[in-house]
């Protein structure tokens, strides 16, 4: 494993650990469809919850929260609506994301919504 997916598996690690601390089940890691990768999917009570995880040295430049762009929340909604499609989920769901930044952990509910925003 390279550097660089070392960090990122370290990164989600650290990130379900959050989430269980929170009461949070985590039930996948790492699907992966044609159109994205999303890092984490999580039971929060009856809500499913996507979970994207970015990690900074630092939190120059926005932080890690920042990051997570247009983009990205595009194919974040793409793969999760075929994670459900696949699971047959008619419940709730959201997205989160777990900002790692300097090693400092904040989880952000709801960071954005279907529409990618």
């Amino acid at each position: 494993m390279n550097g660089r997916a070392e960090t990122g598996r370290m990164a989600e690690d650290a990130a379900a650990e959050l989430l269980r601390a929170k009461g949070m089940t985590v039930v996948e890691r790492n699907f992966r469809a044609k159109v994205g990768e999303i890092d984490l999917v999580a039971r929060d009570k009856d809500e499913i919850v996507f979970v994207e995880v970015r990690a900074r040295a630092s939190s120059s430049f926005g932080g890690a929260a920042a990051s997570v762009g247009g983009a990205k929340r595009r194919k974040l909604i793409k793969a999760a609506q075929l994670w459900l499609q696949a699971r047959s989920w008619n419940g709730p769901c959201r997205f989160d994301v777990v900002a790692l930044d300097a090693g400092r952990a904040e989880h952000i509910p709801a960071a954005f919504d279907g529409s990618g925003r």
